[in-house]
């Protein structure tokens, strides 16, 4: 199993003033071994931006969105992005893309959020074409290129990209997406993952990996993006009574309470699968009363326990083992820190569990 950093959110309200903060963690992931540098992005700083500034002051570790949103981009703008940054970085750039939400969809993109299988389904073929240099075509229900009624004409991508199969991966969470990143993708970007319930989501990317038209060509990567706040306290609990969790409290209230509406919350749906209903409707309940902090306390410690690495130096490393055991190949670490240097400092605490836990490659 490698190890890979997710760089974060920026956040004003947070105070994450500095712009040059996720690109220093990159640089000291980098200097750890780690082997890939995510950036996400919401509605807030662009993953590609970020991700150029880590590629252009870097040289051996990966840069990959996690994920670009679909509804931001068209998919021949993704197409020219791939290959820009695929190219500057050196053949470093990892593609992971995601159809995002309705709140973000609609409320800040202005595009309808239905149908996101279909629609990502034909998006990820204009991306994969394009790289190729094909003409471009699409005649689907979502995506039609050239327009039919008009003057335009199928083009190619004019410039011959450095790699012309840059890997795809997929953030998906229900069974069908799960599918189709199988099926479309080259890896899997997953959320609120836990060891134990992993075969579920493996054998839904498996049955889509079956059904793929082109054999896969290389081996597919589980990725799995682990919050982490490791301590020397001598149990979890111990680090939970004293607050020092209350920041991956807060993280997992957002998405199982925040990341949607009432009727459609696919984290919400997620904690459900993992055994958590009445407390997925509680976080989720008080969260959309804006009642943050009751949510955050009122997410069980069960649900933090096993998605995120927490507690003394051999609970993370059993963890570690454990992930690695289910299937994670990239385990993506989310570190909790209030400075850069906080967050650094989980990094190495993340790679020297790795390491003693025998499971790194």
């Amino acid at each position: 199993m490698h190890l890979a950093v997710d760089l974060g959110h920026r956040s004003s309200a947070a105070g994450d003033d500095d712009p040059w903060a996720p690109v220093r963690l990159a640089q000291e992931a980098e200097r750890l071994g780690y082997r890939v540098a995510f950036a996400p992005e919401a509605y807030g700083t662009d993953a590609v931006t970020v991700l150029t500034a880590v590629a252009a002051t870097t040289t051996r570790i990966d840069v990959g969105s996690a994920v670009l949103q679909l509804p931001a981009r068209s998919a021949a703008m993704t197409a020219m992005t791939t290959a820009s940054l695929d190219a500057l970085s050196g053949g470093r750039f990892r593609l992971g893309l995601g159809v995002s939400g309705p709140q973000v969809s609609e409320g800040w993109h202005g595009v309808r959020f239905d149908a996101p299988l279909a629609r990502t389904r034909e998006y990820v073929a204009v991306v994969r074409s394009a790289l190729r240099r094909e003409e471009v075509r699409a005649d689907g229900p979502h995506l039609r290129l050239p327009l039919p009624d008009g003057p335009g004409k199928a083009l190619r991508l004019s410039v011959t990209p450095l790699r012309a199969d840059v890997p795809v991966y997929l953030a998906a969470v229900g069974p069908k997406n799960l599918e189709l990143a199988g099926e479309v993708a080259d890896g899997w970007l997953g959320v609120l993952v836990a060891p134990e319930h992993l075969p579920e989501s493996l054998a839904r990317i498996e049955a889509g990996r079956a059904r793929a038209q082109t054999p896969p060509t290389r081996p597919f990567d589980v990725v799995a993006a682990v919050p982490a706040r490791p301590s020397g306290g001598a149990s979890v609990a111990e680090d939970d009574d004293a607050g020092r969790l209350a920041p991956l409290r807060a993280r997992l209230a957002l998405y199982v309470g925040g990341m949607g509406s009432r009727q459609q919350n696919f984290y919400n749906a997620l904690a459900v699968r993992l055994g958590h209903e009445q407390e997925a409707a509680l976080v989720q309940e008080l969260y959309l009363d804006r009642r943050h902090r009751e949510a955050a306390a009122a997410v069980p410690r069960g649900l933090l326990e096993a998605t995120c690495l927490v507690g003394p130096p051999e609970a993370v490393r059993d963890r570690l083992a454990a992930y690695a055991a289910a299937g994670v190949t990239t385990l993506s670490v989310v570190p909790e820190g209030r400075s850069t240097g906080e967050k650094a400092a989980v990094l190495r605490d993340v790679a020297d569990a790795l390491a003693a836990s025998g499971a790194g490659s």
